[in-house]
């Protein structure tokens, strides 16, 4: 698999251009802040846009969706629950939306991705696992998960996505996360449910009391 993480924007997010090793197709991953710069790095590696997936609705992953579509005329994947929570991304996407649904599958060449359900962060956050790893959004950082304090979040939600979805995950899958928050750009979940306290709650109420605990 093709993947190149490009960090964008003032709140330290990450796109992802993502694909077969042995096409030129490219599926962009939460285009957000500077849509220039995400298609020169495409050109720059041959490669050429086949659709767009989004992670969630909030503005910082989707704000480069109007740009990107008057520049290349893709799909772009969202969860059917985020679909319906966010009329602004609907908006966005207009004609190009393609609703997806958890254990859905994206062509990519003659390779597979599939589309993970992981609430939590909002109704439909979503992941995206492949052989490069798993996009993972906001719903799991680098030593860290995703905020439950924001309009649609649910850290009872976060707790099964985190612990049942990709608790389901090898170990040896690489973390590809939404945003530089850690100590690494990526990690492994094996390495994250060693040692990050997002994942280190045997019990919901336990994560939900962390979560949910004042920010300073």
């Amino acid at each position: 698999m093709y993947v190149r993480q490009i960090p964008v924007g003032p709140m330290k997010n990450f796109a992802y251009l993502l694909g077969p090793a042995d096409s030129a197709e490219t599926w962009v991953v939460d285009p957000a802040w500077d849509v220039p710069g995400l298609l020169a790095a495409a050109a720059e590696d041959g490669r050429r846009l086949a659709g767009a997936v989004m992670t969630h609705s909030h503005g910082d992953h989707c704000n480069g969706l109007p740009g990107l579509l008057a520049a290349v005329d893709v799909p772009v994947y969202v969860h059917a629950t985020e679909a319906a929570f966010s009329p602004e991304l609907r908006r966005m996407a207009g004609d190009a939306l393609r609703p997806v649904r958890g254990g859905d599958r994206l062509r990519l060449g003659a390779r597979e991705a599939t589309f993970l359900h992981t609430p939590g962060h909002t109704p439909g956050s979503q992941c995206l696992w492949c052989e490069a790893g798993v996009v993972s959004g906001d719903t799991l950082f680098v030593g860290a998960c995703g905020r439950c304090d924001l309009p649609g979040g649910d850290p009872e939600a976060m707790y099964r996505s985190l612990t049942g979805v990709l608790g389901a995950l090898p170990p040896q899958t690489p973390l590809l996360p939404g945003h530089d928050y850690g100590h690494s750009r990526t990690t492994s979940l094996g390495a994250e449910r060693a040692g990050s306290p997002a994942l280190s709650h045997g019990a919901v109420a336990d994560f939900v009391a962390w979560r949910m605990r004042p920010r300073r």
